[in-house]
């Protein structure tokens, strides 16, 4: 256990010590790629964080509340240690590059979201970014040569975009808000079809015997590129 507490220490000294390279570095590991979005949810985790002097050790003291599914949410899971996996991150479907992160012990807030006119100033700032961005991440119809000069350039936008005014990427507005109870621990039931454990308030009774979603071929929140849609087995 104290091994891996050392594992976010270091993380918690990067905040402290304002070592946003650093920071960005561990998103990198986690995103694998460096890009702009990832470096401005570095930017907003590291000021929410020491905005609200808030530390995390994956117990919920902090939660992130992200309003989308794009680069900028993984620069957040890194700074702040809120990930889907320990129940401190939320996800609304808005599709708004923002973030609301608050401490469980006061409801104190701050959310930060990305200017509505960023992307057209950064595609303005780096001239090259634009036709590259449309020709691999748009059209996805790229040259090995076209990939590798993308991630070149992504790279040291990236890097550059940390030096930046934050406050001429993002709005920043002190909130209070209700934070969600913790997270449930339910009982796990075995699926009478497949043989797996599930948790029980995911499976379905069929004939009095535990059956799973996926077996029981009815709907689940499905979360892909697209937002949040329904799934079903067939």
């Amino acid at each position: 256990m104290h091994e891996f507490a050392a594992a976010r220490k270091a993380i918690e000294a990067m905040i402290q010590g304002d070592d946003l390279e650093g920071l960005l570095r561990q998103a990198e590991a986690v995103h694998g790629h460096l890009c702009p979005f990832v470096s401005l949810g570095v930017k907003a985790g590291h000021y929410a964080m020491k905005h609200l002097s808030a530390t995390s050790t994956g117990m919920e003291e902090v939660v992130a509340i992200v309003e989308c599914n794009n680069c900028f949410t993984d620069g957040i899971q890194v700074v702040t240690g809120c990930t889907f996996g320990n129940n401190a991150l939320i996800f609304k479907d808005w599709g708004k590059t923002a973030v609301t992160v608050a401490r469980r012990s006061d409801g104190r807030a701050v959310r930060l979201a990305v200017r509505p006119d960023y992307r057209q100033r950064l595609f303005e700032k780096y001239p090259a970014a634009g036709p590259l961005f449309e020709k691999v991440v748009v059209q996805r119809q790229a040259s090995p040569e076209d990939l590798h000069r993308f991630h070149h350039v992504w790279e040291g936008m990236a890097k550059r975009e940390l030096a930046a005014p934050l406050e001429e990427q993002l709005t920043i507005t002190e909130l209070t808000i209700r934070v969600p109870e913790y997270a449930r621990i339910y009982a796990s039931v075995i699926c009478q079809r497949c043989g797996e454990a599930v948790m029980e308030p995911k499976a379905r009774l069929k004939d009095g015997r535990p059956i799973c979603l996926a077996c029981a071929g009815e709907e689940y929140g499905l979360l892909t590129g697209q937002g949040i849609g329904c799934g079903r087995e067939r």
